[in-house]
């Protein structure tokens, strides 16, 4: 929704913007501190709706196959600590739910959107830099194609 006022996603080859976030426990995840690993942002809108459920059990789904493409995956939105744990624990999710509190990373990454985060997923390279980042909500299949 209202993608037009953040712009396009950031170009493939820019360097990943850092960041330090908690998770659905309160463990802070430093991106810098995941570099020589392949790192998944799925960008959400909101807990428990269809869209986003549905996106997210997509790449739960894949879980082994990202193990082998060394492939850490996280969502990511500005919903709070116990809103993700829930959400993440009825959905058996194995990756962290990143809590922006205030959509400042949704910003640095373009995915901000005047009422919501807007649904967007980026793949990082080992080396810090964006390999894949497309709107909407690709497949998980289409994410690890550029995880190589």
């Amino acid at each position: 929704m209202f993608s037009f006022l953040s712009g396009p996603p950031l170009a493939i080859g820019t360097k990943a913007p850092d960041f330090t976030l908690p998770d659905q426990d309160g463990h802070s995840v430093a991106l810098a501190e995941l570099r020589g690993t392949n790192v998944v942002l799925v960008f959400y809108p909101g807990d428990d709706t269809p869209v986003c459920r549905k996106q997210l059990c997509e790449f739960r789904d894949q879980a082994e196959f990202w193990k082998t493409k060394d492939v850490q995956v996280f969502g990511v939105n500005s919903w709070g600590a116990k809103s993700h744990a829930s959400f993440r624990d009825r959905n058996h999710l194995p990756f962290p739910l990143l809590v922006d509190t205030g959509g400042r990373v949704a910003a640095a990454y373009r995915c901000k959107g005047l009422l919501m985060t807007i649904r967007t997923v980026y793949l990082i390279g080992r080396e810090g830099i964006i390999r894949y980042g497309k709107r909407g909500k690709p497949g998980p299949e289409e994410v690890l194609q550029a995880a190589g």
